[in-house]
């Protein structure tokens, strides 16, 4: 991507061109609207912090932020080297390394949102976090190889966009999958307690897909424009800085932090290979003398059932409705779990319902 260091160095050698006067204005005003979105990106991920997991839109908020800062040191730059004919070399130096964090910052978003990261999943998997940070700085390396105009560094930044490129696009699709077969089979078992909330995700990577197609393109096209001539390089910035934030815009929007429809959150911790259905709440009914006979705190809470059924009535013993702590997995990862007996045959019944992958 033509980088205003590029331009900075040009207009350092030589004396101003007149074509760069407006480019104070153009980053004055890109500024103001950059710095505005990172304020209210940051502000409305705090106040809805509470309502779903807000670790995706933290990352995302570091997008913009650099963003801001770029064009900050961009306007710095041209203004005092249009209006008091100093260029400082520092000055762009700070562009040209903010920009590189920038396109960086923005492919590693979309890779965490391709996977399906605080979407599909709490957190990656061990391999997915080496894979995308190998990813992410193989491009900053690509991006700064490119940018100091090292031979052959070209090729590998292409060669680096196409890998990037392909792994965006086949998680998406792996995801799209897997939620297409979850709200098949919430329709086949007529079971809508979270139709709304994968639908809801499924919406979202499709319009996902959808910008990330628009993006390659963008790529594309501006890697072909190789006219370096600086008559027309304040039309190109304007182009290029309103296609980059209608991207950004767009994405944002569709990913920010909300008062989501319930259930959300619901997900699994980690992504699993072989489960591509909603993984079931199971509820285990059972009378008091096998509920009293529990040892696991994990499993130790009970709630009784409004009546007993016919066979057990004369008993006068309500059923017990026995629930698994929602974490308590996660505490007990470094010991086995006690599974609580099932009752013996005629004393209680299973029920299987949809919900979170915790038994609860």
């Amino acid at each position: 991507m033509e980088s205003a260091a590029s331009a900075a160095a040009t207009a350092t050698a030589t004396l101003v061109d007149e074509s760069y006067r407006p480019l104070p204005a153009l980053y004055l005003s890109f500024l103001a609207i950059w710095g505005l979105s990172a304020f209210s990106w940051t502000l409305n991920t705090w106040r809805n912090r509470h309502f779903q997991m807000s670790n995706l839109q933290w990352m995302l908020a570091s997008v913009p932020l650099l963003k801001a800062l770029q064009l900050a040191l961009s306007f710095s730059f041209w203004y005092s080297c249009t209006n008091f004919e100093i260029c400082s070399l520092w000055i762009s130096f700070g562009v040209y390394v903010t920009g590189i964090l920038f396109q960086t910052a923005s492919f590693v978003s979309f890779m965490l949102i391709s996977h399906g990261y605080c979407i599909m999943y709490e957190r990656l998997s061990i391999r997915e976090r080496r894979k995308t940070a190998a990813l992410g700085c193989a491009l900053y390396l690509t991006l700064v190889g490119h940018k100091a105009a090292v031979p052959y560094f070209t090729v590998f930044l292409l060669l680096n966009y196409s890998v990037s490129f392909y792994v965006i696009f086949r998680h998406i699709s792996q995801n799209l999958l897997a939620l297409h077969e979850q709200l098949s089979f919430i329709e086949d078992e007529g079971v809508h307690t979270m139709h709304d909330v994968l639908h809801t995700k499924y919406t979202m990577l499709k319009k996902f897909q959808g910008a990330m197609q628009i993006v390659a393109l963008v790529e594309i096209l501006v890697y072909m424009n190789v006219d370096k001539t600086p008559d027309k390089y304040w039309l190109r910035l304007l182009v290029r800085e309103w296609a980059q934030f209608c991207i950004f815009l767009y994405i944002g929007w569709t990913f920010r932090a909300q008062e989501g429809s319930p259930n959300f959150s619901v997900m699994p911790t980690l992504k699993s290979k072989w489960e591509l259905i909603v993984p079931p709440i199971y509820s285990i009914e059972m009378d008091a003398a096998d509920f009293n006979d529990l040892a696991s705190q994990e499993w130790h809470v009970g709630v009784p059932t409004s009546f007993p059924p016919a066979k057990n009535r004369k008993s006068g013993n309500p059923l017990l409705v026995i629930v698994q702590q929602p974490h308590s997995a996660n505490r007990g990862s470094s010991r086995s779990v006690d599974r609580p007996k099932l009752p013996a045959a005629g004393a209680s019944t299973a029920k299987y319902s949809l919900g979170n992958g915790n038994q609860v």
